[in-house]
């Protein structure tokens, strides 16, 4: 494969290129790992910056519609939009429905926009491995705003907020347990709640949740990052695209704030940190089950711990004692 040729075609914004070199990414292969990481490098001096939006939410809450209308209204404001749908795997092959591509068909078939689905692969935290690679894939091409669709909503859903300028919680009306379903793990981390389905009968207990959760938000924490207002709690309506133009522009108060106070360059810091300890971690993973001895030792302490004749920790203290004796 000629990576400085698909760099290049990458840079120009070719949608059939910026693919190829996700997939590229996505791949676990050696060979291609190697290739990944000199087109990453390849790309690195595009100087190109997007609003990354991270979203979660729980199931059936709407994140397809409400992600479909924000996407063309974005479009039609003359912004090219990329979406990061990442479904959840199956556990026993791996694979996923990817359906999400599927119940975006308006934005599917926009110019401006460009959808990408892929597996989370067993991945904790909501999204697949090499997202954040994919986003920067995404930066190169051109793309002003890139959104990330985490696969639910829960303790693990976290992760997009590792990788996100600005982290959206989508939740539903009348939805008092879901609040005590995702508890604080989530809602520390939500930027702003926007709460959905705001039309019709549902429009007034959309109302009254939107309080509930803007009361929860302020109780549980004020962060320097945070100008005043925020964490924000709004309603929409994705299906009738109310409130989605409002909610925007306070995306973009809140973008502004964070670069004109050094924040939005302070978190992107963090988040590297983050990610290249993350990438260090995995690695070692690697190497543990990369080896037949590792794995034949590794399933010999696991039988024993299984047995009850071994503790974990203690199992764990010596699988690491053999890494490290490794040359």
């Amino acid at each position: 494969m000629d990576i400085e040729d698909l760099a290049r075609r990458v840079k120009a914004g070719e949608r059939r290129a910026l693919a190829r070199a996700i997939t590229l990414i996505e791949s676990n292969r050696a060979d291609h790992r190697a290739q990944a990481l000199a087109l990453a490098e390849a790309l690195s001096d595009t100087g190109n910056e997007a609003l990354r939006l991270g979203l979660s939410g729980t199931p059936g809450v709407g994140k397809s519609t409400f992600i479909e209308s924000f996407g063309n209204m974005l479009t039609e404001q003359g912004l090219r939009v990329a979406v990061l749908a990442v479904d959840p795997s199956s556990a026993r092959s791996g694979g996923s429905i990817l359906g999400d591509k599927t119940r975006m068909e308006t934005l599917s078939r926009n110019p401006n926009a460009f959808i990408r689905p892929s597996p989370s692969q067993s991945e904790l935290g909501g999204v697949a491995r090499r997202t954040r690679e994919v986003v920067a894939l995404c930066e190169a091409a051109g793309f002003d705003v890139v959104l990330i669709e985490t696969v639910g909503v829960g303790q693990s859903e976290t992760m997009v907020a590792q990788m996100s300028d600005i982290f959206l919680l989508l939740l539903a009306p009348a939805g008092g347990d879901e609040l005590q379903g995702v508890k604080r793990g989530i809602m520390e981390m939500a930027d702003m709640i926007l709460v959905n389905k705001a039309d019709g009968a549902l429009k007034p207990v959309a109302t009254r949740t939107c309080a509930d959760y803007a009361g929860a938000l302020h109780l549980l924490r004020k962060r320097p990052e945070d100008p005043e207002g925020f964490p924000k709690a709004m309603t929409v309506s994705a299906v009738e695209g109310e409130g989605l133009k409002t909610a925007w522009e306070e995306m973009q108060t809140l973008a502004a704030w964070r670069r004109e106070t050094g924040h939005w360059q302070a978190r992107r810091a963090r988040q590297s940190r983050h990610w290249f300890e993350e990438e260090v971690r995995l690695g070692l993973l690697a190497r543990l089950s990369g080896s037949p001895e590792m794995r034949a030792r590794m399933e010999a302490l696991g039988t024993r711990v299984a047995e009850g004749d071994l503790a974990p920790a203690a199992a764990a203290h010596e699988m690491l004692a053999l890494l490290d004796a490794a040359p």
